[in-house]
């Protein structure tokens, strides 16, 4: 959470380093896989979440935990996405919560009523579906296989069945059809939640996200060169490529904390996530009220600009603004205040 604030809120959007910024449109920096991950994460949360429910058959109760949870993430994102646009012509209705909340629901659906097998199936029907559609479909006026962002069938489907404001202008990265890949994602998490909670030991559930997180990053590589790594439009080779990065990560925290016992580290971590979807929410309004009353240019000038490079200064805002939500998360902790959503 501390990342996707870091890069969401430069001090200044012309002076931010290649690795904090999204790719310009095929590849990736470091930037594009922040998403991905926190979707990966929630597949492996949703297992550990739903694991007495489905043992004791409380199905029905999930369920509305599920679509009450869904319809509040979607509603804090509308909240988050446009508190400043009141015109109901700039309202985007697609965003970073409302994906989440998206996601979740499907993913959720699927864990609940779906058996093992089955699930890996309907993941990889959702990854060649979608390179599918997006390779063989044609698209009115460009034709086929057309990955541009005015060609591609992602963007088509957006400017047709998506109404209100569009993050891109004519298409978005966060749109209608690139959701299904999204929730592939979320269902590798799912995979991996289900593996940690498979009784192995510890060496071997550490060495087993290694290999399969390095393998994963391979064949996302090898589906790369026909199905190009894309995260504004969530390409299947984008979607299996993150998520065995996202799996190298997890990997690696789980040999720190868990085999070798390296837990203070992690606190700062633990401070953001237990509280997460708030802090994102607070510091996204925050941060959009700042640029817009011009305090963000006045907080820079003031503080940064006189002795430091552009591309310092701005990186130093960002890194004072997630040192600031820090301190109020830190504030919620040691009180034990904890806003579930």
């Amino acid at each position: 959470m501390a990342a996707m604030i870091l890069v969401n809120n430069p001090g200044n959007w012309g002076s931010i380093y290649p690795q904090l910024n999204h790719a310009e449109w095929h590849g990736w920096t470091a930037t594009d896989l922040i998403f991905p991950f926190f979707l990966f994460i929630v597949g492996v949360s949703m297992v550990f979440s739903f694991a007495r429910g489905l043992e004791s058959r409380e199905r029905r109760a999930l369920v509305h935990s599920v679509l009450r949870r869904s319809a509040v993430l979607f509603a804090l994102g509308m909240l988050h996405g446009n508190f400043l646009h009141l015109s109901l012509d700039s309202l985007r209705y697609v965003g970073v919560l409302q994906r989440i909340a998206l996601v979740y629901l499907v993913a959720s659906l699927i864990v609940l009523f779906l058996p093992r097998s089955t699930q890996i199936w309907v993941v990889a029907g959702l990854l060649l579906g979608y390179w599918a559609l997006m390779t063989l479909v044609p698209v009115p006026g460009y034709g086929a296989g057309v990955l541009t962002e005015e060609g591609n069938l992602a963007g088509w489907v957006d400017r047709h069945f998506l109404p209100g404001r569009k993050y891109g202008g004519f298409w978005d990265p966060d749109g209608l059809l690139s959701t299904l890949p999204a929730i592939a994602t979320c269902m590798l998490g799912v995979f991996t939640g289900q593996w940690l909670r498979s009784g192995r030991g510890r060496f071997e559930i550490a060495g087993g996200m290694f290999a399969a997180g390095w393998l994963a990053i391979l064949v996302g590589m090898l589906w790369g060169q026909w199905f190009p790594i894309n995260r504004h439009l969530w390409t299947s080779s984008f979607a299996v490529f993150s998520a065995g990065a996202a799996l190298e990560a997890l990997a690696l925290c789980f040999w720190l904390i868990d085999v070798r016992g390296y837990r203070r580290w992690a606190q700062p971590a633990v401070v953001f996530g237990v509280n997460a979807i708030v802090v994102f929410v607070l510091s996204g309004m925050v941060g959009r009220w700042l640029d817009k009353t011009g305090m963000k240019w006045s907080i820079c000038h003031h503080f940064f600009d006189s002795w430091l490079s552009p591309l310092n200064a701005s990186m130093a805002f960002a890194i004072a603004y997630v040192v600031f939500w820090w301190v109020l998360m830190t504030f919620l902790y040691r009180r034990q205040i904890f806003i579930r959503i």
